[in-house]
């Protein structure tokens, strides 16, 4: 059976990384790609991060594969101005993507690279689940005279759909992250993760933390970390700042799903405008993403598998790109994993 992918190389890094992910792919199963312009590749062709075209072409498709969006060129306060982020956030509206995964755990043989000592992030393995479609980014936005506001709203349905998408995950816990002490949006919040969890999922442990208190625990205790669950912005912020315990944001993949449609799949690292197009860019965080495809799109677990097995294999051994502290070019890195699969 042929899948169809659709391709969005982005900017940047993007298409560097882009390539050698469609070579792994096509090592592993029968796949037609479709490549298209997107962010600020597509402003230049089109005036638009994003062509109604191009989101024809996703919804038909059996997933699409990103790479990463932005850069200074397109960077403006202009309100009026297209942005290559515009792209992404009409993209996962269009797609009805309202779950946006990020596993995170830093591999033994990648201990050392993470600013944090080892008995720290040593056996974490925790995945952050954030609310995709509401809160700040989606709100009632403007500006009235020299003042600006942005609007943070969430119905019940929106927080029950993605707070039971993160028990369905959690192996022991959940951990619900809000600021209910002080915004109302974070009360009703905090209200509807524990009905569901009375209602539904007892047999999972549940906590309630606050979202700056969930930041320092990332950094002084991740391992006690299973599921967190929160809203856009937090999520936004806390999965970075969890990407961090790898050693390196270039290692981290992410998944973002929602009903029957295709879900998205992206690596969390930006287009890295300063290094592209000299061939070091590391492909890893791509190749993993790919491998999140492969699992929650086609249901290829044992190809998924194959491929995290082949990158760990590959670090282990010695694998190191330029953002790990070696000198290993992008082609390097990608035959490396290539040889392991």
């Amino acid at each position: 059976m042929t899948h169809t992918i659709a391709l969005l190389p982005g900017d940047g890094i993007g298409p560097e990384i882009t390539a050698p992910t469609v070579e792994l792919l096509n090592k592993l199963g029968d796949f037609a790609f479709e490549q298209h312009l997107f962010g600020g590749a597509s402003i230049d062709a089109h005036g638009t991060a994003l062509t109604g075209e191009v989101t024809d072409a996703c919804k038909r498709s059996d997933a699409v594969l990103l790479a990463a969006v932005g850069g200074p060129k397109w960077d403006t306060t202009d309100p009026a101005k297209p942005r290559p982020e515009q792209g992404l956030l009409g993209l996962r509206k269009a797609l009805g993507l309202y779950a946006n995964l990020r596993p995170v755990r830093p591999l033994p043989a990648l201990y050392d690279a993470s600013p944090l000592k080892r008995e720290v992030i040593e056996g974490t393995d925790l995945l952050v689940m954030r609310e995709l479609t509401g809160g700040l980014y989606f709100g009632r936005r403007g500006r009235d005279g020299d003042s600006a506001y942005d609007t943070c709203v969430y119905s019940v349905a929106e927080i029950e759909r993605i707070a039971r998408a993160g028990f369905e995950a959690a192996r022991r816990k959940v951990t619900s992250v809000d600021k209910a002490n002080v915004l109302e949006s974070s009360r009703l919040w905090r209200e509807v993760v524990t009905d569901l969890h009375a209602r539904e999922f007892a047999h999972v442990e549940l906590q309630h933390v606050l979202v700056d208190n969930a930041a320092m625990q990332l950094i002084s205790n991740p391992a006690d970390f299973d599921v967190i669950v929160t809203e856009n912005m937090f999520g936004d912020i806390l999965s970075d700042e969890a990407a961090m315990l790898t050693g390196s944001i270039g290692l981290l993949p992410s998944a973002s799903l929602g009903g029957d449609g295709p879900g998205l799949f992206e690596p969390v690292h930006g287009s890295a405008p300063d290094i592209a197009g000299q061939g070091i860019a590391n492909p890893l965080a791509m190749f993993l993403s790919a491998a999140l495809l492969l699992r929650h799109a086609l249901g290829m677990e044992n190809e998924a598998a194959a491929v995290e097995l082949a990158v760990d294999r590959a670090l282990a051994e010695g694998l190191r790109t330029r953002d790990l502290g070696g000198g290993a070019t992008t082609d390097e890195a990608a035959q490396a994993v290539l040889n392991h699969l």
